[in-house]
């Protein structure tokens, strides 16, 4: 009687992390992304700092 919910609730938790690390994943490639811009484009985000 017990087991069912609990399992329900196991499954529940799994798919929370999965969703969790697959957005930190995201995050972390957005980020490493966004930082290769900045050090191969100086030039241009000192442009539009100095405007």
């Amino acid at each position: 009687m017990f087991c069912v919910p609990k399992a329900a609730v196991l499954h529940g938790k799994s798919v929370g992390f999965a969703t969790q690390n697959s957005r930190f994943r995201n995050v972390k490639t957005q980020l490493s992304l966004f930082k290769r811009i900045i050090f191969t484009n100086p030039c241009l985000f000192s442009s539009i700092y100095l405007e």
